[in-house]
């Protein structure tokens, strides 16, 4: 069993609606012992799903996990729009009896669907983490000041209609990374004619994350307690699967440890790589490093013993 000093890895936590992020943070630092614990990427309090936290060292790590695509669940309800573009917000329009699955209204639903496949322009929910002038919208917007957003790109990979019932459209969707599955429903209910928010909205990935190895946190509770922690954290190769992998032995690492330049097998995928991570044979996670010159390589970030 790992102590907490060596604690160096990733945890998938499939995080409870009604939960911020941070609460959840806060809740796993509890549950595991170390105020070191960070997460890579918010979800909304209404979501629930794959929520990654870096854990123990590897919060030095997060600067390096990129802006991944994210895989989602949803349930969209049309039939008024809400201030914040999901069922907590209050209705900003009269509601309206919508039933999905009549033909016309289905081939016409059907057809809206195309329009957020693919790259395009997306204007974020006034509710939101982005910044105005420093400022995140949702403190402006739930005082009533002006929020003045602008559209962004984004891309839907995939979008694909898992049912219909009633007034509620459940779909599955692979988007890039800052894509509001909020503004997909409002927009969708404004084209419709008829207002629309998410119900329901559950991540499935994250990046190399997924839902079958997320834990939730009374999962976690029990793993914490029976000591079993490492079990379910991800470690060494499994960590940053898209950055080359040198493995170095016991002196290169002790140097490494120390600051100086290495040098990289001629035989290995990373020669040429501008980043690699370094891990000694235990597969431990020994550093980050950039290239200087081919073969030759820097430590950029060290991981403590």
């Amino acid at each position: 069993m790992i102590s907490v000093e060596q604690i160096c890895g990733v945890l998938v936590l499939d995080k409870p609606a009604g939960w911020t992020s941070h609460d959840a943070v806060n809740k796993v630092r509890r549950l595991v012992g170390t105020t070191k614990v960070g997460h890579l990427g918010t979800l909304d309090p209404l979501a629930t799903g794959v929520l990654p936290l870096v854990i123990g060292r590897a919060t030095r790590l997060a600067q390096y996990f990129g802006k991944d695509r994210k895989g989602y669940e949803a349930v969209i309800r049309f039939g008024h729009s809400t201030f914040t573009y999901d069922r907590e917000g209050e209705p900003t329009s009269e509601h309206q009896e919508i039933e999905l699955n009549e033909p016309a209204r289905r081939a016409e639903l059907e057809s809206l669907l195309e329009r957020f496949r693919g790259p395009q322009m997306q204007m974020p929910p006034p509710v939101s983490a982005k910044k105005i002038e420093g400022v995140p919208a949702y403190k402006l917007a739930r005082k009533q000041q002006p929020v003045e957003l602008k559209a962004v790109e984004v891309e839907v990979f995939a979008l694909e209609v898992l049912a219909v019932e009633g007034a509620d459209l459940r779909i599955r969707l692979e988007c890039s990374p800052g894509t509001y599955v909020r503004s997909i429903a409002h927009d969708l209910g404004q084209a419709l004619g008829c207002g629309a928010y998410v119900q329901e909205l559950r991540r499935t990935r994250s990046g190399e994350f997924a839902l079958d190895e997320a834990l939730t946190l009374e999962q976690l509770k029990q793993v914490c307690e029976e000591g079993r922690l490492e079990e379910h954290l991800l470690m060494g190769q499994r960590i940053l699967p898209q950055i080359p992998c040198e493995i170095v032995d016991h002196l290169t690492e002790s140097q490494i440890r120390q600051g100086r330049d290495f040098r990289t097998s001629p035989f290995r995928a990373a020669k040429d790589a501008p980043l690699v991570k370094v891990l000694n044979r235990e597969g431990q996670l020994v550093a980050m490093a950039e290239r200087k010159l081919p073969q030759l390589y820097h430590p950029v970030l060290v991981l403590s013993n």
